[in-house]
């Protein structure tokens, strides 16, 4: 369990970091970091209602961050969560608009998860088996199918799943028994979610096939020699990491925003990227990662109205921050056997 704790207790401490750094930003543009500061962990944690909002941005966050860090500990560069999460939020919408309207919750509910991680997986395995078989980089693929999926949202909700009125590009509802059960504001995906966390971990260090998946991402060439085939287990990767951002999109429309319509992701897919990194793609240390870039998210609003920081000021922080705690959580990182000890 060293692994663990060690996985956890680095996205804290490299955020810590990153946030002094973020002071002297402020300082730099004039601005008192004190009160931003300030701002900025009062939105994001500063009461119930602000916790509420952190919780809601880091659902997201932490299963597109567990998809990316999947996969990046295969040796397989998954740029396709954004897409995944697409593709994902399109199918959940089509099964309870369209295909079961009126299907109890009890269907509906598990239905529009499966079938959200279904969709994703499908657009994370065309890239994996491109690269299998024709040998596509899957960097390539991945980027180039987050298109394809944000254009075919857009295609939907232009067409076959506008909304009856047709006033704007945007689903119908979601009906009643498709809607997430929640507490307040805070849907049932946030647990959800975390318990992905939780089997993710599993998987990759208490079953054989993590054991490939990681031996695959470690030493190709010493796995092929074992009979280990990376082709095959890059495949399931990213599957795998495909049907976690399925799934995030099905969270959004069946938890909040209730229907899909064209920008549902603000770049989750992208900033997952940097929360697996911050995590050293460790599974658990992904759960501190997304909630510190969750509550990045819900306090740079607070810190606009509040202590008066432009936006555009608020966005250099947050890329400031980025930079700088994902460079602090690799500060020292001793290759492959440091992945090794994590894992025990």
């Amino acid at each position: 369990m060293r692994g663990a704790a060690a996985g956890v207790l680095r996205p804290v401490a490299a955020a810590l970091g990153a946030l002094g750094a973020a002071a002297g930003v402020l300082v730099a543009f004039g601005y008192p970091p004190g009160p931003a500061l300030g701002a900025l962990v009062a939105g994001s944690l500063g009461g119930p209602d602000a916790w509420v909002a952190t919780l809601l941005k880091t659902t997201p966050l932490l299963l597109t961050g567990l998809a990316v860090a999947l996969s990046f500990r295969c040796g397989v560069w998954n740029i396709g969560a954004e897409g995944q999460l697409y593709a994902g939020a399109l199918a959940a919408t089509w099964l309870a608009t369209r295909a079961l309207p009126d299907a109890p919750a009890a269907v509906l509910v598990p239905g529009l998860a499966l079938a959200a991680a279904a969709a994703g997986a499908a657009f994370g395995g065309l890239a994996g088996g491109l690269r299998a078989a024709r040998g596509v980089n899957e960097v390539i693929s991945t980027l180039l199918l987050n298109f394809i999926a944000i254009q075919l949202v857009a295609l939907a909700v232009h067409g076959p799943l506008q909304e009856a009125a047709a006033a704007y590009p945007q689903s119908d509802p979601l009906p009643a028994a498709a809607r997430l059960p929640a507490l307040g504001r805070l849907h049932a995906g946030a647990a959800a979610a975390l318990l992905m966390a939780g089997a993710a971990w599993w998987l990759l260090f208490r079953t054989p096939t993590g054991f490939r998946l990681r031996a695959v991402g470690l030493a190709p060439r010493a796995a092929r020699f074992a009979g280990i085939s990376p082709a095959r287990y890059g495949v399931l990767a990213l599957a795998l990491a495909g049907a976690l951002a399925g799934l995030a999109g099905a969270l959004e429309v069946a938890g909040v925003t209730g229907r899909l319509y064209e920008g549902l992701s603000p770049g989750h897919g992208y900033t997952a990227i940097a929360v697996a990194l911050l995590a050293r793609l460790h599974p658990l240390g992904v759960v501190p990662a997304a909630l510190f870039f969750g509550a990045l998210e819900a306090g740079a609003g607070a810190m606009q109205r509040q202590a008066g920081v432009p936006s555009v000021a608020t966005h250099i922080v947050k890329g400031v921050v980025v930079l700088l705690s994902v460079g602090f959580a690799f500060a020292g990182r001793a290759g492959p056997g440091a992945a090794a000890e994590e894992a025990r």
